[in-house]
Parts: structure tokens; C-alpha cells; sequence
């Protein structure tokens, strides 16, 4: 199904990237679309991982530079039966995180730097296994191609302007076509963020809470990611707005129409969900166990102190996670418990 569906986004995006072109400069501008976008399609595939790692600044750290963030995403592969994805950290105040890849073979999960130091251990371990989730779903490869042509087409609207004036071209709607193709390609990219399904959120949502073995960390998560993304901008993101929608949280600000467009479910109904599945865990304590016609229960104990929040109901119980938290975690980010955490110290 998720190849289906990367096959019609690809191309609705080439016939948006004609069309373009064709408002720009006529059939001659249309062909020249064809071929800039089917080898874009074919880059993007191969690269736009890259791409936006790059985007974001993002720094490839192993074991030594982040222990503990390195052993969250790792013994959290374990759990999703994946491979252990290349982890990045991105310097940014704002909490959030996004996966990438076009398989889970190749996938990389990256975090800022926001997000490890405002959130808990086990708020993190939420986040990054609603990251593992959407490379388990395969989400990565058709979010990833969206960021890399929506940008695209944003540019080729920019540059509509530019190029798309000249009388001597072959644009049959003149400078009315010019005005379409700037406006209509911006919008077009927001819109073509929104093709990617919410529901993929609420799926990854409910994997990723499977793979940690407890919703209410990423419930807890989610409100404090959300109510930060709201206050601290993030910079690479606002000049880069087609990569939103990889973002566990919006990381677009207030500031701009991109919440009119937004490719994320209402913050409020995801934490609803997760408090519905903490429900069904304390009914069923392995509810992954049950599908497999397994029936060894699990041992819940109380939901950390640490994922304070609206969610919290007294005596409310959490199942037991399956990453192992260190005993001592004076400086749980870094080696270095006076400097700046992470590589860049």
C-alpha cells in the first residue's frame, strides 16, 4: 500500500511541476518541468534523506558522544525488530525530533537538542519510538520525497517572477500565468504536505507507544513538544517549510499561515488516543503479546513521575518498558557534565 501510495504522490507532484511550468512558459516550459521533476524524483529518492539532515544542520553522533540518547534509540530498534537507524542531534532550542529514509535499512532518526534537555529519559524514549514506528510503517520514504519536491515547487514559484515575464516566451496566460504560478505554488506545496495522511500520525502514535510499552510517556511528551514548538522558533525549519510535516510537533511558529495548512493532528486528540490505548494496556497487559496469540502478562508499574501532566489520573498505571534506564545519570546527554552537550562541545 505504501509503495501504491508513494507511486500516485510522485505523480501528482510531476503533473503539479508541469503545470507550473506549462503557467511559466508555456508547453516549452512544461517539457523542461517534465524533465527537471523526473529526475528530481529520482534523486529525491536516493538523496533527500540527506538532504534534510542537511537542512537542519544535523551532526551524526554515535555512542561516545551521546551515550544515553544512543542507547535509547537502540535498545528501542531492538524492540521494533529494526535496524539500528543513524541517530543525528540538531542544535535548536525547540523541542522536537523527525525520522528519515527510504527504508528501514537505510533510516536515520534525529532529535534536537531542545528535546533532550526539557524532556524527561522516558519522554524521550517516547518520541524516538514514535520515530522507529514511522520507519517500521515505512512512512520515512514518502515523507521524505514530499519535503525535498514541495520545496522544490516553492522555489519554482519564486522564480515564476524571474523567468516567467519575458514576452517572447510561450506562455499562453502572459502575466496573469506568472501571478498563478506564484501564487498557487506556494499554496500547492503546503497542500501537498497536507496528501500525507494524518492518520499516519495516530499509527505511529500507537506503534511507537507498543515499542516503548508505555503511551503516557509520549503522551506527556507530545504537550511539552507542543507547548514549546509554540514559543521557541526554529529557525531552520521557518526557512525550510516543507519539511514540516516529518516533525513529531509542528515546528512552524504562530507567526505564519502554516497552521491553516498544518499536516498534524490536533495535539489534544493524539494525547486523547494515547490515554484511550494507556486504558487498553491496563486491560490487557501486552496487548502486542495477545496478537500473537501470546499470553504472558506484564508487570505494570506507576507511570513515572516525571510525565506530569493532564493525563495523570491517581493510581493510573503504565506497563513496564522494555529499555533498560542507567542507575546513575548525573549528565545523561553527554560525557562532559559542565560544558555544552552533544558533539558540538
Amino acid at each position: 500500500m505504501n509503495m501504491i501510495r508513494t507511486a500516485m504522490l510522485l505523480a501528482a507532484m510531476t503533473a503539479l511541476f508541469m503545470g507550473v511550468g506549462y503557467l511559466i512558459g508555456g508547453s516549452g516550459g512544461m517539457m523542461i518541468a517534465f524533465v527537471l521533476a523526473a529526475g528530481m524524483n529520482l534523486f529525491s529518492y536516493w538523496n533527500a534523506d540527506k538532504m534534510v539532515l542537511r537542512m537542519h544542520h544535523a551532526v551524526e553522533v554515535d555512542e561516545a558522544g551521546a551515550p544515553e540518547f544512543y542507547e535509547i534509540v537502540r535498545g528501542l530498534s531492538h524492540n521494533a525488530d529494526l535496524p539500528m537507524p543513524k541517530v543525528y542531534l540538531i542544535k535548536s532550542d525547540q523541542p522536537n525530533a523527525f525520522a528519515t529514509g527510504r527504508n528501514p535499512q537505510n533510516a536515520a532518526v534525529a532529535a534536537t537538542t531542545g528535546l533532550l534537555e526539557r524532556l524527561s529519559y522516558e519522554e524521550v524514549a517516547g518520541v524516538m519510538a514514535h520515530e522507529l514506528a514511522h520507519v517500521k510503517n515505512r512512512d520515512t520514504l514518502i515523507m521524505t520525497i514530499t519535503a525535498t519536491l514541495a520545496g522544490a515547487i516553492s522555489m519554482l514559484g519564486n522564480f515564476a517572477f524571474f523567468f516567467g515575464g519575458n514576452r517572447d516566451n510561450n506562455n499562453p496566460l502572459g502575466f496573469v500565468g506568472v501571478l498563478a504560478a506564484m501564487i498557487v505554488a506556494p499554496l500547492a506545496a503546503m497542500l501537498v504536505q497536507m496528501a500525507i495522511s494524518r492518520t499516519r500520525e495516530y499509527s505511529a502514535d500507537r506503534l511507537g507507544a507498543e515499542i516503548c510499552g508505555a503511551p503516557l510517556w509520549l503522551a506527556s511528551a507530545l504537550d511539552k513538544i507542543a507547548r514549546a514548538a509554540g514559543r521557541i522558533p526554529n529557525q531552520d525549519a521557518e526557512r525550510n517549510p516543507a519539511t514540516a510535516h516529518m516533525f513529531i510537533i509542528n515546528p512552524l511558529s504562530g507567526e505564519r499561515m502554516d497552521n491553516l495548512f498544518s499536516t498534524h493532528p490536533d495535539t489534544a486528540n493524539r494525547i486523547a488516543a494515547l490515554q484511550a490505548m494507556a486504558d487498553e494496556f491496563a486491560a490487557d497487559p501486552d496487548p502486542r503479546a495477545a496478537s500473537q496469540g501470546q499470553s504472558a502478562p506484564r508487570q505494570a508499574p506507576p507511570a513515572p513521575e516525571t510525565s506530569a501532566g493532564p493525563w495523570d489520573r491517581a493510581g493510573e498505571k503504565a506497563p513496564s518498558p522494555k529499555v533498560d534506564k542507567p542507575k546513575s545519570r548525573p549528565n545523561p546527554w553527554g560525557r562532559n557534565p559542565t560544558g555544552p552537550k552533544g558533539p558540538w562541545s
